[in-house]
């Protein structure tokens, strides 16, 4: 972050947050964004499996929409620790021009291929330009700290939520998933409790926010992304509150549609590009 707080410039590579269930039929713009900024047809992309424990799922789900996308799709599912040390999944990586991290959970991602070789390169890519990507449980791993568990429906509370320590691609922010159709409002507000100074972001059922690096992100999708800034929080009774319900006051909420642009620097709404609105 810089001094001031505010989320600091990202390296050059994109990163594209889908809040899961995405479209895979008709017309799945997210995954359609996310093969167009890898480079559109014969694009390399290599799908991480990590987080799902049913590798068969994952290819019969990406494998028909990334062919008829055009691109070229390959599928690292490493079941288990040992593979992400293997020198062809760390080539693999390596050869991608778009990493995509498919859903599941969360804490598979990071107890797998935390300090590995297959993580590192993971990285390298990103900030070598290539395009990344998660979805669901991928979307959540990609903040600093990472939200793993929690009723979405309850109301809020410090224990309300579990939180872990995810990639570290996104700093300065929290990611949720499935939100308002799981009702996570309340799960978002507190992890921010628990950290004013980071970003709540939500990110609804088909709908991704594709983060770029200077900055400033694009809300793509049918549904939208919530925002949460709890910073300049006036007052909360967190210190206090691990079993009683959750006091948070003056915190900024935006909650935009596809088109709509956000600065993560500055935390404020942008309009559409051209005025445009839509998916």
């Amino acid at each position: 972050m810089h001094r001031d707080g505010t989320l600091a410039a990202m390296s050059r590579g994109l990163v594209i947050l889908i809040g899961g269930r995405e479209a895979t039929r008709g017309e799945p713009a997210c995954l359609r964004r996310f093969v167009t900024e890898c480079g559109g047809r014969r694009c390399r992309v290599a799908v991480i499996g990590v987080a799902s424990e049913d590798p068969r799922a994952v290819r019969e789900t990406y494998e028909p929409v990334f062919a008829e996308l055009g691109a070229e799709v390959r599928f690292l599912m490493l079941p288990d620790r040992g593979s992400a040390f293997r020198p062809e999944a760390e080539a693999a990586v390596g050869e991608a021009d778009g990493l995509f991290f498919a859903g599941g959970d969360q804490l598979r991602i990071t107890s797998l291929l935390g300090g590995t070789p297959v993580a590192r390169a993971v990285r390298r890519r990103w900030e070598e330009g290539a395009v990344l990507a998660g979805t669901s449980a991928g979307a959540s791993a990609m903040s600093q700290t990472m939200i793993v568990g929690g009723e979405g429906d309850a109301p809020p509370t410090l224990n309300t939520i579990r939180m872990a320590p995810g990639l570290g691609i996104l700093e300065g922010a929290v990611v949720d998933q499935h939100f308002a159709q799981r009702g996570r409002i309340g799960r978002l507000l507190s992890a921010l409790a628990q950290n004013p100074d980071v970003l709540g972001i939500g990110l609804d059922e088909d709908t991704a926010l594709a983060v770029g690096g200077d900055g400033v992100a694009e809300v793509v999708g049918t549904n939208t992304v919530t925002f949460l800034d709890a910073r300049e929080a006036s007052g909360s009774n967190a210190s206090e509150a691990r079993s009683s319900a959750l006091a948070l006051t003056d915190v900024r909420l935006h909650v935009l549609p596809g088109g709509y642009r956000f600065d993560l620097r500055s935390r404020r709404p942008l309009p559409p590009r051209d005025g445009e609105v839509g998916v």
